[in-house]
């Protein structure tokens, strides 16, 4: 008796091509779970956030952060735009639940304390439509653009619950010059 190993047969055209479909599905599935549930790109079409977004850049945001906690002051957000004028808005938490709001001065006030806001462009702060001095009820946040004669935001259309929240801007990644963490 010899010992030979049988010979490997190649697999089939047909085999090969339900392999490569399956694979084509798994990775569909993948990044839109990923997208769905974990990191979403966005597109910035207005100049609200200059000089920290411009516009048209492009930013990641986490999904899956406020899942396990709350946005904080300072953080960037993306969310949905409770006038509706356009799907989404992205803005930075300026105070969260329970914390006192005031304009005055020129200036955003928290809990009494004037906001230190180095990446705010242009004129200072001016109120909205919103009567302040206000305290931002639990499970809602007050947003504002740093570009603040340039965006549309709490100022007009009050504090907003966190569940319109999409999620935290984290990265800057287009243009590639300007690409920075937050």
């Amino acid at each position: 008796m010899t010992d030979t190993a049988p010979a490997e047969t190649p697999p089939s055209f047909l085999r090969w091509l339900g392999e490569l479909v399956l694979m084509v599905i798994l990775a569909f599935a993948l990044a839109t779970g990923i997208r769905t549930f974990v990191v979403q790109p966005y597109v910035i079409p207005t100049g609200s956030m200059i000089p920290t977004i411009g516009i048209g850049e492009r930013v990641l945001a986490n999904k899956f952060i406020y899942r396990f906690d709350t946005p904080r002051q300072g953080d960037i957000v993306v969310f949905d735009d409770p006038t509706k004028t356009v799907p989404t808005l992205i803005k930075r938490v300026i105070a969260v639940g329970g914390q006192t709001l005031d304009i005055k001065e020129g200036a955003v006030w928290v809990d009494g304390k004037k906001l230190d806001e180095p990446y705010v462009h242009g004129k200072p702060s001016e109120p909205g439509d919103v009567l302040l001095p206000m305290q931002i009820p639990e499970g809602q946040v007050w947003l504002m653009g740093d570009n603040r004669t340039n965006s549309h935001d709490s100022r007009w259309f009050g504090p907003q619950p966190v569940e319109i929240i999409h999620g935290k801007a984290f990265l800057r990644y287009w243009p590639l010059n300007r690409f920075a963490s937050f």
